[in-house]
C-alpha cells in the first residue's frame, strides 16, 4: 500500500470524530467526493462522519446517495475539536470560509485535492493537479486500501467525474478518464440515469433565468471576449438561487470565436464572485491576481469590488491576455 494511503488509513482508524469540507459554492466534484469518502469511512471504519457544505448547498445534486447528510458549517460547533479534518477538492482553505477555524482547530488535518494551485496545507496533502477530479484520486485511494466499492459510492465518484469534465468534453477528459468512468459502471453506475438525474432535472425558472443571462451578455474584442453580469436584483427577480447559474459561463463558451467567457455575480455582501473559462487562454494568471484559483481552462475569484468597478477590472485584465 503507497505510505501515503496508509498513513491516512492509519489516522481514520485512531480517529474519534471525523469531518469532511466541500468547498464554498460545492459543485458535483466536491459534493460527490464528500459523500463518496464519507460512505467509505462508515462502512468499512465504522467511524461517525460529519459531511460539511459552505454558503448554499445546491438542490441540482439532491439526487447524490445521503445528500440529505449533509450540514451547514453553520450548524457546526466553531469550538469543537474534531480528531481528523478533511478537505476534499478545497483549492485552498479560504474555499472554507467559516470552517476554516474548525479545521485548524482538528487534531490531524488532511488535504485531497486536484487544483495545481493548491500548495498543499494539510498535515497530509494528497494533490493531483493532472488528475480530472478528486474522485479519480479518490477512486485511487480506495482500491489501495483493498476495500469493497458499493454502487452509491460509485454514483457519487461518478457525479464528480462527469461534472468536472464537462460531461467528458473538457480537456481534462483522458484515457484514464473513460477508463473510471467504464469501472463505475460495472459497479452498477447508470450513465443515463446519472446524465439526466444532472443534467436534466432544472425547475423551469432556472432555464428561464439562464436564457436571460445568456441574452444579456455582451462582447469584446470581436467576439473573443464573453461577459455577463448578474446583479441580486436579477436573482430576486426569477427567485434564482446560487445555482441557477450553472453553465451559463460554458454557454457563452461554445460561442465560435469566444476565446474567454466569464459570469460575474454579486454577492449579498456587494463583491463579486467571478466564474471564468477559456478555450485555449491560459485563466489562472487572471484570477490569481485577484486573489483566486482553480484550472488552466476554468478557473474563479471573488473580487472585493461592487459588479461594476469588477466588470472593468476584470475586462481589462483579461483583455491583456489575449495576444
Amino acid at each position: 500500500m503507497n505510505d501515503v494511503n496508509l498513513k491516512l488509513k492509519n489516522k481514520i482508524e485512531e480517529a474519534e470524530n471525523i469531518i469532511i469540507f466541500s468547498h464554498v459554492s460545492p459543485d458535483g466534484d466536491t459534493l460527490g467526493s464528500n459523500l463518496a469518502l464519507s460512505m467509505m469511512i462508515e462502512k468499512h471504519f465504522n467511524k461517525k462522519v460529519d459531511s460539511v457544505y459552505v454558503g448554499n448547498l445546491p438542490n441540482l445534486y439532491s439526487y447524490l446517495p445521503n445528500f440529505d447528510k449533509f450540514k451547514n458549517v453553520q450548524d457546526i460547533d466553531i469550538n469543537k475539536k474534531y480528531d481528523l479534518a478533511i478537505a476534499v477538492d478545497v483549492a485552498s482553505k479560504d474555499r472554507m470560509v467559516l470552517g476554516v477555524s474548525i479545521y485548524d482547530n482538528a487534531k490531524f488535518k488532511v488535504n485531497i485535492d486536484h487544483h495545481k494551485t493548491n500548495i498543499g496545507y494539510g498535515d497530509i496533502s494528497i494533490v493531483d493537479g493532472d488528475a480530472a477530479c478528486v474522485g479519480i484520486i479518490l477512486f485511487d485511494i480506495f482500491k489501495d486500501w483493498g476495500y469493497e466499492i458499493t454502487k452509491d459510492v460509485a454514483r457519487c465518484i461518478y457525479t464528480s467525474l462527469l461534472t468536472d469534465t464537462g460531461g467528458f468534453k473538457y480537456e481534462s477528459t483522458t484515457p484514464e478518464v473513460f477508463m473510471l468512468a467504464a469501472d463505475l459502471v460495472r459497479y452498477g453506475v447508470s450513465p443515463t440515469h446519472e446524465f439526466r438525474s444532472c443534467y436534466e432535472t432544472k425547475p423551469q425558472a432556472m432555464i428561464q433565468f439562464q436564457a436571460y443571462a445568456v441574452s444579456n451578455a455582451v462582447f469584446y474584442n470581436n467576439g473573443r471576449i464573453a461577459f455577463v453580469k448578474i446583479t441580486r436584483a436579477d436573482m430576486s427577480k426569477f427567485n434564482a438561487s446560487d445555482d441557477y447559474t450553472e453553465g451559463v459561463v460554458e454557454t457563452l463558451r461554445t460561442s465560435k470565436d469566444v476565446e474567454i467567457a466569464a459570469i460575474l455575480k454579486e454577492t449579498k455582501e456587494g463583491y463579486t464572485k467571478v466564474s471564468l473559462r477559456s478555450k485555449t487562454v491560459d485563466i489562472i494568471p487572471v484570477v490569481m491576481d485577484f486573489g483566486g484559483g482553480g484550472h488552466k481552462f476554468a478557473a474563479g475569484c471573488t473580487i472585493k469590488k461592487p459588479i461594476a468597478i469588477a466588470f472593468d477590472k476584470l475586462l481589462q485584465r483579461v483583455q491583456s491576455e489575449l495576444k
